[in-house]
This record gives structure tokens, C-alpha cells and sequence, in this order.
């Protein structure tokens, strides 16, 4: 394994994931919770991630200009995956997604650095469980005339968020619920 994505995996173990019960934001119940915030985060986190984001986009789709998602758990991925796109001399803008339309001027639903029509752009996600919000920052970001050319996420927790994007852009995250309850 890549020491980046081995480091990476070890502070989400660490900091991020937690055996217990608990009820997602989809309503669902599960016997495991994953707060990707308390990584993404965090100096060490964010670089990691942005790193290893930004070499998922330059194999996966290096044409991307811009990278956002739904506010609040795509932010830290998207500014992360920005910065070291810059340091790396590939800038990517970041975006993001609003969860409601701005109450005021525009209504924009998408704030961003004025990206040009059909700019090409992926998609950035901490965990995908339903696909829900995936899928939201998918249909705003086309709304406001942005290609999607594919989401990335962190964790996919098998759940069947994958199936429902994958229906609407390709999908690739970095870990499964497997790589934290091997035996489940």
C-alpha cells in the first residue's frame, strides 16, 4: 500500500471511525460510524488527502478544472485537493455546493471562482452511504452548467450509495468498509 493512503487510513482509523450503533443522516441504523471531519480536518489529514485526491483526478480524469461538493463534508476535500493541485503545478479551482440556494442576490446554489460553461469538474465526497448527497452536488453542479466527469470519495460504506451514483457519474473511493471491519 502506498504510504500516503497507509498513513491516511491509519488516522481514519484512529481519529474518524467508531464501532457502535448509531443513526445516519439517511435515517438508517448502523453498527459503525466514520466522521471524515476529524481527519480532513486536521494539517496532517488534509494533506494526505489532497494529495491522494489529486493523484486519483490526474489518472482518473486529468482534463477536471475544478473540484467540489456538498457543503460541509466535501469543503476540507475540496480546498485540500486545490492547494496541493497548486503546489503540484496542476491548479484545480474548488467549489462548493450549497445545501440551499442563497438567500439573497444570485440564488446561486453553487459558490465558485466564476468556472466557464462546461467546465469539467469532479465531484469530491467524505463518505458514501446512500449516494444522497453525491448525487445532490451531482445534479447542482450540471444545473450550473459544470461537466461531472466522476466522483471521488474517501470511504464507501457498502451500503448501496456506489449503484446510485454510479448511475449518474463513475465513482472511486479510497477505502470500503472493509478496509475498517474486515470481517463484515
Amino acid at each position: 500500500m502506498n504510504p500516503s493512503r497507509a498513513r491516511l487510513l491509519e488516522l481514519l482509523r484512529t481519529h474518524a471511525f467508531q464501532e457502535r450503533e448509531v443513526t445516519l443522516s439517511s435515517g438508517l441504523k448502523s453498527n459503525f460510524y466514520i466522521d471524515c471531519k476529524q481527519v480532513s480536518l486536521d494539517a496532517e489529514g488534509a494533506c494526505l488527502i489532497g494529495e491522494l485526491f489529486h493523484e486519483a483526478i490526474n489518472e482518473l480524469a486529468p482534463e477536471a478544472v475544478a473540484v467540489g461538493g456538498l457543503t460541509l463534508g466535501a469543503d476540507p476535500l475540496a480546498t485540500a485537493t486545490s492547494l496541493v493541485s497548486f503546489q503540484k503545478g496542476r491548479p484545480r479551482q474548488a467549489f462548493i455546493v450549497r445545501k440551499e440556494p442563497k438567500g439573497h442576490g444570485t440564488g446561486q446554489w453553487v459558490e465558485s471562482t466564476k468556472l466557464p460553461a462546461s467546465a469539467p469538474v469532479v465531484i469530491l465526497e467524505d463518505v458514501v452511504t446512500t449516494g444522497a448527497s453525491t448525487l445532490r452536488a451531482i445534479e447542482r453542479a450540471r444545473s450550473a452548467g459544470l461537466t461531472v466527469l466522476r466522483a471521488i470519495g474517501l470511504v464507501d460504506r457498502l451500503e448501496g450509495g456506489r449503484e446510485a451514483v454510479e448511475a449518474h457519474a463513475p465513482l472511486t473511493t479510497l477505502f470500503t468498509r472493509r478496509d475498517f471491519l474486515p470481517d463484515k
